[in-house]
């Protein structure tokens, strides 16, 4: 599941199907990205990421790898 994209797209009122849309997929591919069921192409990422203004890690990153470093602690 894709909660820090879900979260960003709240902040910035932006909806599912309008993000669709803005990548140039349905809001079914979207829908089925969003819940881990199919993987984001990485032009969609980068799409997406120019569309929110952040940075590709912030946004689909796990905060686990974030920086570099893995803490499965």
């Amino acid at each position: 599941m894709q909660t820090k994209l879900i979260l960003l797209m709240k902040e910035k009122q932006i909806t599912n199907k309008a993000m669709a849309e803005k990548i140039g997929i349905t809001e079914k591919q979207f829908g089925l990205k969003l819940r881990g069921k199919s993987d984001f192409k990485s032009t969609e990422m980068f799409k997406i990421s120019r569309i929110l203004k952040k940075p590709i890690n912030e946004i689909f990153l796990p905060s686990m790898y974030e920086n570099g470093t893995l803490d499965d602690s």
